[in-house]
């Protein structure tokens, strides 16, 4: 009879409960009494054998709470449960007897014990979703509803997962019936009053006020429940894809996949079993590896990325990907030799250790999206009749990939616009407000547009860090590769003639001669651009010709193997001085970006920085950026001098680094000062900031032109290797910044060597002076003393 026994005699101890429970068949056998007087003869008789037996034992209608008395009266109480546990449906129903919110079953159908058989010894069986926390709570709205009449609809369905022989998990629903049950108030419990079950109705959630409403043991629960259970293994798998598949961030959850892995055993109850996906991408026909933790592909193996015709045979293709219908292989082994091994999907699936698959398509009405891989090691056990079971869990495997990919494409969006058109932190909040006013203007059917983002009243700083004679240094590097290919060429030819002396020849050698004697007087603009056609159109055809003779082979091929595969032109010197630029912005980029987080944390601004031949940068600082009512001048001061100290480190780091570059260069940094606030707004065709109002425009003119200025009177730039030069206009900008150059000079950032010294008059642009002063350098990170650059220049060269 027993489900489990108990050490333990009385079934209150050591549960906390509103109610004193007593197992009690008043109800059940009053029941029988209406039965004995009014039923129909047989029913009587029987319904008095029933009575005749229990009126024996007077505790079995009182109600007892001593566990041993179920031992005891085991075969009277199973006289009295014998209508409700139909002997002849016992191993079909699944069916207990015992008192709620307790772990004890005093009687059972055969189908329930095998059950639990299966489970094995070690199995504790508790309702699943039923919170420890909650049971008290859940026993005072029972006595609310039996004693008050107050109908709280707290209904759950409640469920028992129990593990099979094969360790399958499976799903049983729990239907419970309380007709047979009493509750009645004890001497120690409180009446409950409209205002107590106001209260009540708004605090779930503290026990403390339920307690004290309804204290522990305040209320008489006699008789029993007769719980109902159902296998509800298919619908709770299909419920539990569906949960699994609406949270977030899945594809980053180590145990996701296992866990899904054990909802499709449970759903097509085969405990080896295995699911794996694989993306269709569209546009170029081929099926692509889902990243994430534990996500297989058994279509593409160890592969990332396979063509939709390597990965399947032309039956299983048109299946899948036309019919967009359910493929089976329910032996592999027998398909192989079927098709000797020349179905991809069949030998990759046998390389695997696989026997049985199941492939579903990820499809709507339209568009295959995906393919669901479902496998086992087993033969047989999947197949095209168990793969019906997959119709009902489909639609949410597509609902969950259509989500899947939109969210993709708005991480790509978001992606693309960070590294592409950014838009920084410190006025993302303007932006997505002015996006929240255009999606809700649209949702009322309203005719929108864009509002201009702009900000007022703001304090610009602008600063760069530039290669010194880059122009130069690239002519250089051009001339020199030029002139190597055009020599190996006139090589080639010379030996030409010795063979067949063609005129031509010689007027290819002439030509390149002209080439030559042009790179090394007057290299211009075009004149790479001119020889490059002449290989292109007149040497690399006659080469090919020529490769013919086994006297000019060699040389020919030494020259081919010369030319760089990308460019299609001899691409050594050039490679080095471009690798140097990249490096150079690459590694000044990083140290800038590492600064800025820091300087964001004093105070937020705008920030934005451009590769060119260095690194510039634009900063903007006022009230109407941070949206709150906090700036004060002195963020500006600060930010201001943390450009000139960051300026002087990115110096430092570059000269530190420079020997590592493909070849040398100098650098200048340049700084300059604008003192009036003023507008910028985002213009919408350039995806970036600028400037507005006309005099505000001459701040972006100065920016443009100022690195180029020279000293008035001279032939000297303003800006100069080994110095930070600080361009500005009014004499307070010179007095703060030459505050800022005595503090950098304390702790040994520059030198005593200031200049003072006025610019040329630009375009449009008059009055600039600037301050000029020399970095300190350290030969390492750890050197302790200072150089100059023409000391630090001397130092590494020793």
């Amino acid at each position: 009879m027993f489900y489990k026994k108990t050490n333990i005699v009385d079934i209150n101890h050591n549960i906390e409960s509103p109610f004193k429970l007593k197992v009690s068949f008043n109800k059940l056998l009053s029941h029988y009494e209406s039965l004995a007087k009014d039923g129909e003869e047989f029913i009587a008789k029987k319904a008095k054998r029933i009575l005749k037996v229990a009126n024996k034992y007077p505790e079995l209608r009182d109600g007892f709470s001593d566990s041993s008395i179920l031992e005891t009266r085991e075969k009277e109480i199973s006289i009295i449960l014998q209508d409700s546990f139909n002997p002849i449906l016992t191993n079909n129903e699944i069916k207990t007897a015992s008192v709620p919110f307790h772990n004890l079953i005093f009687n059972s159908s055969n189908r329930f014990k095998n059950i639990i058989n299966a489970a094995g010894d070690d199995f504790e069986l508790s309702i699943k979703n039923m919170p420890e926390d909650d049971t008290y709570i859940i026993a005072c709205t029972i006595i609310l509803k039996f004693c008050y009449g107050y109908d709280l609809d707290f209904k759950r369905p409640f469920y028992y997962e129990i593990p099979d022989k094969n360790g399958i998990m499976r799903y049983y629903k729990i239907l419970y019936n309380a007709d047979f049950t009493e509750i009645v108030p004890s001497e120690n419990a409180r009446k409950i009053t409209n205002k107590d079950y106001d209260e009540l109705l708004d605090n779930f959630e503290n026990i403390e006020i339920w307690k004290e409403k309804f204290p522990p043991g305040s209320y008489i629960f006699k008789g029993f429940v007769i719980s109902n259970i159902f296998d509800v293994t298919d619908d709770q798998s299909i419920s539990n894809i569906k949960s699994s598949l609406i949270g977030e961030d899945k594809r980053k959850d180590a145990n996701f996949m296992e866990d899904f892995h054990e909802i499709f055993r449970s759903l097509l109850n085969i405990k080896e079993l295995k699911v794996g996906f694989a993306i269709f991408n569209k546009e170029e026909n081929n099926f692509e590896r889902v990243y994430g933790e534990g996500v297989q592909s058994f279509l593409l193996d160890k592969l990332d990325v396979k063509h939709c015709s390597d990965a399947l045979c032309k039956g299983s293709y048109a299946k899948l990907l036309q019919k967009k219908s359910f493929y089976a292989i329910s032996n592999v082994d027998k398909m192989y030799e079927l098709s000797k091994g020349k179905a991809p999907q069949i030998a990759a699936l046998k390389s695997q250790g696989i026997k049985s698959a199941i492939f579903a398509p990820i499809a709507d009405d339209n568009e295959l999206l995906g393919v669901l891989e479902i496998v086992s090691d087993k033969p047989k056990v999947l197949n095209s009749i168990n793969a019906n079971k997959l119709i009902d869990v489909m639609p949410n495997i597509l609902s969950a990939v259509q989500r899947s990919r939109k969210e993709e494409e708005n991480l790509i969006e978001a992606i693309i616009q960070q590294e592409c058109t950014s838009i920084h932190p410190s006025v993302y909040w303007k932006f997505e407000r002015e996006a929240k006013n255009f999606i809700k203007e649209q949702l009322k059917g309203n005719k929108v547009a864009f509002n201009k983002i702009g900000f007022d009243n703001i304090y610009p700083l602008y600063g760069q860090i530039d290669i010194k004679g880059s122009s130069e240094a690239r002519n250089w590097a051009t001339k020199q590769d030029l002139t190597i290919q055009l020599e190996m060429v006139k090589a080639i030819l010379k030996k030409a003639i010795l063979n067949e002396a063609l005129p031509i020849y010689e007027q290819f050698i002439y030509q390149i001669n002209s080439y030559l004697e042009g790179l090394e007087s007057h290299f211009q603009v075009d004149s790479e651009q001119q020889i490059s056609e002449f290989f292109k159109q007149d040497i690399d055809p006659l080469l090919i010709h020529l490769d013919e003779s086994e006297a000019l082979k060699p040389d020919i091929e030494s020259y081919f193997e010369s030319i760089d595969e990308k460019v299609n032109v001899l691409y050594n010197h050039r490679k080095n001085y471009d690798d140097t630029i990249t490096l150079i912005n690459k590694e000044m980029s990083s140290l800038l970006d590492r600064k800025q987080d820091e300087a964001q944390l004093m105070y937020p601004h705008y920030f934005e920085r451009f590769k060119t031949d260095g690194v510039e940068h634009n900063m903007y600082i006022g009230e109407s950026i941070t949206k709150v009512d906090s700036f004060n001048p002195v963020y500006l001061y600060n930010l201001r001098l943390w450009q000139l100290q960051v300026m002087c480190e990115m110096e430092n780091a570059y000269y530190l680094m420079r020997s590592d570059f493909p070849i040398s260069l100098d650098v200048a940094s340049m700084i300059l000062v604008f003192n009036q606030p003023l507008s910028i707004s985002f213009r919408m065709d350039e995806k970036q900031f600028d400037v507005d109002g006309t005099y505000n425009a001459r701040y972006e003119i100065v920016k443009k032109r100022v690195d180029k200025a020279y000293i008035k009177g001279t032939n000297e730039r303003v800006t100069q290797k080994g110095k930070i030069t600080v361009v500005y206009s009014q004499k307070q900008d010179e007095i703060e910044y030459l505050r800022y150059i005595k503090f950098l000079q304390s702790k040994h950032y520059l030198d005593t060597d200031v200049e003072i010294v006025e610019l040329q008059d630009l375009q449009a642009v008059t009055g600039l002076k600037a301050l000029r002063v020399s970095v300190l350098y350290h030969k390492n990170q750890l050197d302790k003393e200072f150089y100059t650059y023409d000391d630090l220049i001397k130092e590494i060269k020793v």
